[in-house]
């Protein structure tokens, strides 16, 4: 489906060009197949039985995105309003999600260890002890444990450029928090209960009232728990939420609903003049880690042009496994979804929708 010309044109691209790189996103689909639940029992991210899906999964739709710029519609392409799994995109959003706590002052200090204000069981000792919420927002706290019949070996040794290919989940030597940096679901997953037991509240209700509504997203979205998942706060059954899909369950969301998370992060945590991130917290996510230049507080970055070198040094990503992609350009004033697209073609496409761009 080629971009309206006028839409494109009013947007600052040229037409044609544009066309050219919404065919290479068509191209160009996601190597995974149509039915995850087979893929994931396959054995993609793990085998068995630490594969176990533990959460709702769908069949996956055909590829779809959008482009905005300055705010503008620019390109539309396949079915934006088809709800599909995100997998790790959601990562990103927990990290909005710590900004809210941040603002409310339900965590006042990142550097200060989570055991202050969480007291659980989860962490104790000298090890989870010492764990901060900046290392559970950088991936850098070896966290140590299980949580929700998974344990944390699982994803220890994971290399996301062999996702699906090289292996994973042997046991090693932990470093002390704050010294490796390691994508591991199961420390995101004890991030995300953390942020419960803050709130006091399931995460997706703050996620609704917090920023969804306020952006005027759709209802079409869910943010699904485990069936294992199911914990005590207050006297009340809660369900906790996982940060990405690898076991089932996550943020089913549609490229539109996406557009309107990335255009809020584009404009500092602002919508219609009312804040709805903390002054600051956006440019916190999009400060890289001393560990890993690429990424922030769980949100991709483009340090040196050295991720994706087609794309501004500013642009930063919300990605999840199987080709979904929020790409947002502060240079540019835009952002792209893209949904269900081969990630290692990634850059080709924001070449191509540079060179689309008339100024």
């Amino acid at each position: 489906m080629a971009p309206h010309s006028a839409a494109a044109t009013a947007a600052g691209f040229e037409a044609e060009a544009l066309a050219a790189a919404v065919r290479f996103a068509l191209d160009h689909e996601s190597p995974w197949p149509r039915d995850i639940r087979a893929h994931l029992e396959a054995g993609f991210f793990e085998p068995p039985p630490d594969n176990a899906i533990l959460g709702p999964v769908r069949p996956r739709g055909a590829p779809n995105g959008l482009i905005l710029r300055r705010g503008r519609p620019a390109a539309r392409w396949g079915d934006t309003r088809q709800v599909d799994m995100t997998f790790s995109v959601a990562k990103s959003y927990l990290a909005l999600l710590a900004g809210i706590a941040v603002a409310d002052g339900l965590v006042p200090d990142l550097d200060a260890p989570v055991r202050d204000l969480v007291d659980d069981g989860g962490f104790e000792g000298k090890q989870n002890g010492a764990v901060t919420w900046r290392q559970l927002l950088q991936n850098t706290s070896e966290w140590e444990g299980t949580l929700f019949g998974k344990s944390d070996v699982i994803d220890r040794g994971r290399n996301l450029t062999v996702e699906g290919q090289g292996r994973k989940g042997l046991p090693r030597p932990l470093h002390p928090p704050g010294q490796y940096w390691e994508y591991n679901d199961v420390r995101v997953n004890r991030l995300s209960l953390a942020l419960l037991r803050r709130f006091g509240r399931p995460l997706p209700e703050v996620f609704a009232e917090r920023i969804m509504r306020p952006i005027g997203a759709s209802a079409d979205w869910e943010w699904h728990g485990y069936e294992t998942s199911w914990v005590e706060q207050d006297g009340r059954r809660l369900h906790s939420v996982p940060g990405g899909g690898h076991w089932g369950g996550g943020v089913f969301i549609h490229a539109e609903d996406q557009a309107l998370v990335g255009r809020l992060a584009l404009q500092d945590g602002v919508w219609d003049g009312r804040r709805l991130l903390p002054a600051g917290w956006v440019a916190a996510c999009r400060t890289p880690c001393a560990l890993n230049p690429h990424y922030g507080l769980l949100w991709w970055l483009n340090t040196g042009r050295t991720r994706w070198p087609s794309a501004s040094a500013s642009s930063f990503c919300f990605s999840g496994a199987g080709g979904n992609i929020t790409w947002v350009d502060p240079e540019q004033d835009l952002v792209a979804v893209l949904r269900w697209v081969d990630a290692t073609r990634l850059d080709g496409f924001m070449a191509m929708v540079g060179a689309a761009l008339r100024g």
